[in-house]
């Protein structure tokens, strides 16, 4: 089984800066603008090989401005910062939204290490939508 998971549906809530997606195993994960825009998949972030990212910074207020479908497999969001180069496949928007606290907490981790904070007042509690008090994410937070 080559396929994984598939969106079943996608909502950009530019108010509340996360992006929807429903997958077709019943999963549903809002994944934040910014965690998108940080661990874009592009060269540019990602850099050509480990060690080689480069650390994406004052991505607090990133908006997406569009997004636009990759073959079947993936979509390009536009951010409005103008980046657009990454291309998410369904995979790594799974993986995203499955693994978001993780992320958030290298992500912040690495930020710290680097002297910066997230430019914000936001303590992490509020960033995780629904997971903690839901136990575990079955799909159903209707």
């Amino acid at each position: 089984m080559s396929s994984g998971p598939t969106p079943v549906s996608f909502k950009v809530r530019t108010q509340s800066r996360v992006m929807e997606v429903a997958f077709d195993d019943g999963a549903m994960y809002a994944i934040p603008f910014e965690l998108l825009r940080v661990y874009s998949p592009s060269a540019e972030v990602r850099g050509h090989g480990p060690g080689q990212e480069t650390l994406q910074i004052g991505k607090r207020e990133v908006g997406i401005v569009g997004v636009e479908p990759v073959g079947n497999y993936g979509i390009k969001p536009i951010f409005s910062d103008e980046h657009s180069s990454g291309i998410f496949t369904w995979e790594y928007l799974y993986q995203l939204g499955r693994d978001q606290d993780a992320m958030w907490e290298t992500y912040l981790q690495k930020l710290e290490a680097a002297g910066y904070t997230r430019d914000s007042g936001r303590e992490l509690g509020a960033i995780v939508l629904h997971d903690k008090e839901s136990g575990h994410g079955c799909g159903h937070h209707h």
